[in-house]
């Protein structure tokens, strides 16, 4: 039970309360974070926009890179609820049992082409504390992988979602 008290569907607003009941008949109850960020409207559809830019458009990163994204950033930050609830959805997506498994025991466990290896790794790089230590030659070295820039932000902006996801989840307790 998260930290802080979470609104009930009647108490939510007519916007955000129909966003939550579109997502639950879609692909489930939506979790715990998604009525963390409810207690805000605009906070919210804030994140809901980031959500259905990043993670449920087809874009220019295939649908299993940003659920391996997700999933590494997620065990690196130690948020159950993120890891649970993208073990869910990468299934849903259509990753195997194993590629899950392997993306919840890191990097080195999963079986990935090499340049995929080398955006992910990138990704637990730029989601760490270390971030800043990011040099030109890390991003060379994706673009001699085969990304382009338009790839590379949108891995980094995968990353800066689940940093922000995570921290609200791990800083209110969801699924506590």
């Amino acid at each position: 039970m998260a930290y802080v008290s979470l609104p009930t569907l009647d108490q939510m607003a007519p916007p955000v309360r129909e966003q939550l009941e579109a997502a639950r008949a879609k692909t489930g109850d939506p979790g715990e974070i998604a009525y963390l960020v409810a207690i805000r409207p605009d906070i919210f559809n804030m994140t809901m926009v980031m959500v259905r830019t990043l993670l449920l458009t087809q874009t220019q990163l295939p649908f299993h890179v940003k659920e391996s994204i997700a999933l590494l950033v997620s065990v690196q930050n130690r948020c159950d609820m993120c890891i649970g609830e993208h073990v869910r959805i990468a299934r849903l997506l259509g990753m195997s049992e194993e590629q899950v498994e392997a993306a919840i025991a890191g990097l080195d466990a999963m079986d990935v082409p090499d340049n995929e290896r080398a955006l992910l790794s990138f990704c637990v790089k730029a989601a760490s504390k270390e971030s800043y230590r990011i040099a030109p030659s890390d991003i060379a070295g994706l673009k001699a992988a085969g990304y382009s820039d338009g790839e590379i932000l949108e891995a980094v902006a995968v990353v800066g979602y689940f940093n922000y996801i995570n921290t609200i989840s791990n800083a209110l307790g969801a699924g506590k």
